[in-house]
């Protein structure tokens, strides 16, 4: 891979370690039960693309990164974690990054709970810290991310899902949440606002990208391990599955669409969608796009003076865009 994670994180370090300092404590309560599951969820900590996004365009600003910055960062990761363990529930999911789902361990009605009150610590620490600034940005975030899902669902039902409404859905889903995060780390540094925007915008594009990549290993873009065609099964209509039916005629559209409808469980069925989806271009049109969105990001970090926090956002847009897993 082009760029590992590690040689992204390394200008800021340091800064990543004070954050997971902040972040344990920030999850703390005097329930043990709940200590005990917000233990579980920090030792399987993923990627925590969202804070390093915070941190790096805070640094773009100046070598010191402030508390309010931390305390931003805090903010993304408690509520974006408070969101996982909601979709845990909502897609009856008994794993996450190899780790058994909090819903699997302690049920859905504790899951359900801690999610509610990782979403609450998030929002009194912005309080506490007088962040309305990036309160305001995240709760527009996850109205976004609500509004992305329940479209999903919406059209998933009706299986007529056009480009524009795609991008609609990914753009709410996961885009919301990493332009915020891009928004807050140049907020909390002082940036003006059109500095602000420039950020959110910036974070929208990679979002997109990140969320265009992560459809197209449904479809065996790379072996991953992963179990191929997942998004079929759960009726997903994602960029290389809609390219292929719009080049396909309206006769093999309905043929198609009927074994998503219908057979989405046959494992012989879904290669046959995925086997079309291969030969009608599908992949290769969904990169060409992910890389549209990626170049569209890289030009808008141009605008800012370099420095080795830009170096690793420009390292970070390439990740996004050829990760393996």
């Amino acid at each position: 891979m082009a760029n590992k994670l590690s040689d992204i994180k390394a200008p800021i370090a340091t800064e990543l370690e004070l954050f997971e300092q902040r972040f344990k404590e920030s999850m703390r309560s005097h329930v043990p039960l709940l200590d005990r599951i917000t233990f579980y969820i920090v030792k399987r900590k993923g990627k925590q693309i969202r804070p390093l996004l915070v941190l790096l365009c805070a640094k773009l600003y100046g070598e010191e990164i402030s508390e309010s910055s931390y305390t931003g960062a805090s903010l993304v990761e408690l509520l974006h974690t408070a969101t996982l363990v909601h979709d845990d529930v909502v897609d009856e999911a008994d794993k996450r990054r190899g780790f058994f789902s909090i819903n699997a361990l302690w049920k859905n009605k504790v899951a359900v709970l801690v999610g509610d009150y990782l979403l609450s610590k998030g929002l009194l620490l912005a309080l506490e810290d007088k962040q309305h600034d990036s309160l305001e940005l995240l709760s527009r975030a996850i109205k976004e991310m609500s509004e992305g899902e329940l479209l999903q669902i919406e059209k998933t039902r009706m299986l007529d899902i056009e480009e524009e409404t795609y991008f609609r859905i990914i753009r709410g889903k996961t885009a919301s949440l990493i332009a915020a995060a891009c928004a807050i780390g140049a907020s909390t540094a002082g940036a003006s606002p059109e500095e602000v925007r420039q950020m959110h915008e910036f974070g929208e594009k990679m979002g997109m990208a990140f969320q265009i990549r992560d459809d197209l290993f449904d479809f065996g873009d790379k072996d991953v391990g992963k179990p191929l065609g997942i998004d079929i099964k759960e009726k997903k209509l994602t960029l290389p599955l809609i390219y292929a039916l719009r080049q396909a005629s309206p006769r093999e559209q309905r043929r198609y669409k009927k074994i998503i409808r219908r057979h989405h469980d046959n494992k012989r069925k879904v290669a046959e969608v995925i086997a079309f989806v291969h030969e009608r271009g599908g992949l290769d049109y969904a990169r060409e796009v992910m890389m549209r969105f990626r170049d569209e990001a890289l030009a808008i970090l141009k605008n800012f003076p370099e420095n080795a926090a830009r170096e690793s956002l420009e390292k970070l847009l390439f990740f996004v865009t050829v990760r393996e897993k």
